[in-house]
């Protein structure tokens, strides 16, 4: 008895792979994601550590704020990104990342200035490394003790930091995960009309 079962269809008109259209793509996106996060978490890092936070101003507290703004900013960026993407997952991980980063180094570096303008508003004196590990620690909670707020204003940025971490942890991973969804239905659909290169599928970005 002949088989029967369904034979791969070969020659000329067969078309990509399948896997090759699916897996690589993947593959190099999630590299390619990996790589963009990586670099702007050393981006923002590194320019913590080079921007001139040793002059003191009497708009600190001002340019604070315009920074929190910045973080709100990016972040709601970020999330229309995430829509349209062609990888909304991959890029949730690195929207979550940029936004996270920013934050922490925006509050180093309040924390930094906070010392260097009212000397004695921690326990004692911040460098630029103990004011993010301050940060760090303050965001996951650990407060190890060794350093501490003891001036009025210093606990009111500590303070702030704690309800905007909270905010962070609970809003933005909603939001985010929103928007994740939201980019995976839209792929679904399919582009729209006159839609442009970043609305393209993945099975697009693979040549026969």
């Amino acid at each position: 008895m002949a088989d029967q079962s369904p034979q791969a269809p070969s020659g000329p008109d067969m078309g990509p792979d399948p896997w090759s259209l699916h897996v690589r793509p993947s593959r190099r996106a999630a590299l390619l994601a990996i790589g963009r996060t990586v670099s702007i978490v050393v981006a923002f890092v590194v320019g913590y550590y080079l921007l001139p936070l040793d002059a003191r101003g009497a708009g600190d507290a001002a340019l604070f704020a315009l920074g929190l703004l910045c973080v709100l900013l990016v972040f709601l960026w970020e999330v229309r990104t995430i829509v349209r993407s062609s990888h909304p997952r991959l890029k949730a991980v690195e929207a979550l990342a940029a936004t996270l980063a920013l934050f922490l180094v925006l509050f180093a570096g309040g924390y930094f200035l906070l010392e260097h303008s009212s000397p004695g508003s921690f326990n004692e004196p911040l460098t630029r490394t103990d004011a993010l590990y301050f940060t760090v620690t303050t965001l996951s909670t650990v407060g190890y003790g060794d350093i501490a707020a003891d001036s009025e204003p210093a606990r009111v940025m500590v303070m702030l930091q704690m309800v905007c971490g909270l905010l962070f942890v609970g809003g933005a991973a909603r939001v985010l995960t929103g928007a994740v969804q939201a980019g995976l239905r839209q792929q679904h659909r399919g582009p729209p009309s006159g839609a442009g290169p970043d609305t393209s599928t993945p099975d697009q970005e693979v040549g026969p």
